[in-house]
């Protein structure tokens, strides 16, 4: 059998951002069971249905063919004013669109990051709503961890060993929902 593979997506572009680090962290927690590879939105322009009926951008094109590939999706779920960030729902807005969306039927689990209390939980209702909507297939439980500052270091590593442990547990449960899905 061919090793999972999973798709990480950022929902911030800051190099030192919590939510990447929980992917870098996910990435080495999961080495040996399934490759973990975190996509940048760096370069992911707008959405506009002008430019999707021109023709999908290059780097749109890369990230249609990457979820595609994927075998699930791990988002790591920022939130700003109570909301996912504008760059997640612009890629989300730009693979849901046809010829054959790659978000229709794909796999995914949240996780979140905040400085907060509350751990990302609205912009992961609110992701959870879109990526149902597009079709998606959702690991019912999610991940939110508070007061991200004292646990990740300023390049924005997880150090913190207790939130590195419930991601794990959290990463076996997620592993186990795509072996029953069929992705795993």
């Amino acid at each position: 059998m061919s090793e999972l593979r999973i798709l990480a997506l950022p929902g911030s572009l800051r190099r030192a951002s919590f939510n990447r680090g929980l992917l870098l962290a996910a990435q080495e927690i999961l080495s040996g069971r399934a490759a973990v590879e975190i996509f940048s939105l760096d370069d992911i322009p707008l959405y506009n249905d002008d430019v999707r009926l021109a023709g999908y951008p290059e780097p749109v094109i890369l990230l249609r063919d990457a979820i595609a590939r994927a075998d699930a999706l791990l988002i790591g779920a920022t939130e700003y004013n109570f909301g996912p960030s504008g760059v997640l729902k612009n890629a989300i807005d730009w693979a849901s669109r046809p010829p054959d969306p790659p978000l229709q039927g794909k796999p995914f689990g949240l996780v979140g990051a905040s400085t907060g209390g509350f751990g990302t939980v609205r912009a992961q209702l609110a992701l959870r709503q879109i990526l149902l909507f597009v079709q998606g297939l959702g690991y019912p439980s999610g991940l939110h961890v508070s007061g991200a500052a004292k646990l990740f270091d300023e390049q924005g590593r997880l150090t913190d060993e207790t939130t590195r442990q419930n991601l794990s547990n959290y990463l076996d449960g997620f592993l186990a929902f795509l072996e029953r899905v069929g992705s795993g």
